[in-house]
């Protein structure tokens, strides 16, 4: 009888050791590309597909294609259709937020019993819309508050938080190639 996984918030920590280990010792092993495809359908309103991966040295289907819509509310001239591309920030940002805080806890030895959050974002449309250049086009502030039943001590548990990509993204940003293939 094979015996189960040793777990830690959900993560197989047994498998998550190996894999910093095999890390360690290769690190092109590291390097992923993700990517998504995205068509737009009308208005505010597109569709972006996501099916495979660059990882772990080889090409990586997921186990099923996403699906994901994006829209804007009638306030915003869309059809709501879908969150809104800056609430799939705010998705992007907390989930990530929550994945990195949840393995590295698991890594650390520390136990989260429960975890939520919330997250705000304010924005002024004034810079997208262009009628002020002194306005920023994105979030001027993003607030993110968790409610998480743990013993580890608040900076323990920012500190593994804090390992987000996305996270880590939004506050140093990287170049962005915007290229246009005309059809």
């Amino acid at each position: 009888m094979q015996a189960e996984p040793r777990q830690r918030n959900g993560i197989a920590i047994d498998e998550l050791a190996e894999t910093i280990r095999m890390v360690r010792a290769q690190p092109e092993l590291a390097d992923f590309e993700f990517r998504v495809r995205n068509e737009w359908e009308r208005g505010g309103h597109s569709k972006t597909t996501i099916e495979s991966f660059h990882g772990v040295n080889q090409e990586n289907e997921h186990v099923q294609t996403f699906s994901l819509e994006a829209d804007e509310p009638a306030v915003l001239l869309g059809r709501d259709l879908g969150p809104n591309p800056v609430e799939h920030l705010l998705n992007a940002l907390v989930t990530c937020l929550t994945g990195a805080l949840v393995y590295h806890a698991a890594a650390r030895g520390i136990e989260i019993h429960a975890l939520e959050s919330h997250v705000e974002g304010t924005l002024d449309l004034r810079g997208f819309l262009g009628i002020s250049p002194e306005v920023p086009r994105g979030f001027q502030d993003i607030r993110v508050t968790f409610r998480v039943r743990s013993d580890a001590p608040e900076e323990t548990l920012r500190e593994c938080a804090e390992y987000s990509p996305v996270y880590n993204t939004l506050l140093q940003p990287p170049r962005i190639d915007l290229r246009f293939e005309k059809t």
